[in-house]
């Protein structure tokens, strides 16, 4: 039942999340169909963050994850968050409510992202940094998969909204085809003040601080790359094969470059251990980020290389931080530890994520995204700390 039960879960959550970047994906033709200001491109983001925040905050705090059946919740959860992304269809672009609808969006992404990592441990025997990291390539595939919907849905948004809304309802019924594996505890008695121990304790407090660092950089990246690719690629391949190549090319970068990242970082993770790996990617991906920009305008393939590499080191550490915290966590508290820790890291983009228009208005291209390399530089500090603490030993069977 393993391999079925988990391949039933990826399918689920690569359609689930395919509603978080529904409206970034088609941000160009909003723009030239509507013309919005930056700070309200940045807000379709940041209302998915800020909804995701409280919708996490809900759920530790009424250990949610750790109480419910986790399919069920994962159900409800994407059919409520289908239908506010599907309510776009009819409202103004420029309306307030479509940024009500994608808090609405975000807040039951808390059903969906660390609902499906409990479900994937639920199956871990000395693999659990594989199965994360399979699950969350998952989350990154489906994350991108708006801006493949946008490529063949030409200029017509409405297209990738829509195709965001169906494909998340055929992943609200199908996870109940995927069976919960031997290794999930009982449900806890409710503690709200369980929540706390995510910073109470020394080692769990340094994999979460690692996170942060990881979280610095990853969403902005991803919310910025396709509007910086198609802004380069304008300049190099001119209007319209610009915008189009732009769009698979972010597709390819966030969703295959991604999803190869995820998968391959878990299984060099339970190989070299989980601070050695974290460690390195974000050591990578800071430096791409210190230096992409100076490509804008240039060869696209080049690039497009170069962000592809982006887009693999940016997230192959993302699913470490999470085996991490489960293995360091109380097992009767893995959910509500999983549910706070991307609780913090998603209100921390929310910073990143709305500084970046700012900054590309004061820098330009060229120099915007070196302000991501502060996080990674910050993360890897705090994982080699972790890497020289005892309880480090608790992870990936003591491969450090």
């Amino acid at each position: 039942m393993k391999f079925p039960s988990l391949a039933v879960l990826v399918v689920a959550v690569v359609s689930a999340m395919a509603l978080w970047f529904s409206t970034t994906a088609v941000v160009p033709s909003l723009s030239a169909a509507h013309d919005l200001s930056p700070d309200r491109i940045a807000a379709f983001t940041g209302a998915v963050q800020i909804g995701f925040v409280a919708g996490t905050l809900i759920s530790a705090f009424l250990g949610l994850a750790d109480r419910l059946d986790p399919r069920r919740f994962f159900m409800i959860a994407t059919l409520i968050a289908a239908a506010a992304n599907g309510a776009l269809l009819v409202l103004e672009p420029t309306s307030d409510a479509v940024l009500i609808c994608r808090f609405l969006t975000g807040a039951c992404m808390a059903g969906v992202y660390p609902v499906g990592m409990k479900m994937a441990a639920s199956w871990a025997e000395g693999d659990l940094g594989l199965l994360i990291g399979i699950l969350v390539g998952a989350v990154t595939l489906g994350s991108a998969a708006p801006h493949l919907f946008n490529a063949f849905g030409g200029v017509d948004w409405r297209f990738a909204v829509g195709a965001g809304s169906g494909v998340a309802v055929f992943g609200a019924l199908i996870v109940n085809g995927a069976a919960i594996g031997p290794h999930r505890k009982p449900s806890p008695p409710f503690e709200p003040a369980a929540a706390l121990q995510a910073f109470t304790r020394p080692a769990l407090r340094l994999a979460n601080l690692g996170y942060l660092g990881h979280m610095w950089e990853l969403y902005a990246m991803w919310a910025w790359i396709g509007v910086f690719l198609d802004a380069s690629f304008r300049l190099s391949l001119g209007p319209e094969d610009g915008a189009t190549s732009a769009r698979i090319a972010t597709f390819v970068v966030m969703g295959v470059g991604g999803a190869l990242g995820c998968v391959g970082g878990g299984y060099f993770a339970d190989k070299w251990g989980r601070t050695a790996l974290t460690a390195g990617a974000m050591a990578i991906s800071g430096g791409c980020a210190l230096v992409v920009g100076l490509l804008f305008g240039g060869n696209p393939w080049l690039l497009g290389g170069l962000c592809f590499i982006w887009g693999v080191t940016v997230v192959a550490d993302s699913a470490q931080f999470s085996s991490s915290v489960t293995e360091l966590a109380p097992p009767e508290r893995i959910g509500t530890m999983l549910t706070v820790q991307t609780c913090c890291g998603f209100l921390l983009t929310l910073v990143t994520v709305q500084l970046m228009p700012h900054v590309v208005d004061l820098l330009g291209w060229r120099y915007a995204f070196t302000i991501l390399a502060i996080g990674p530089a910050f993360g890897v500090l705090a994982m080699l700390r972790l890497r020289a603490h005892p309880d480090a030993t608790k992870l990936a069977g003591g491969r450090r």
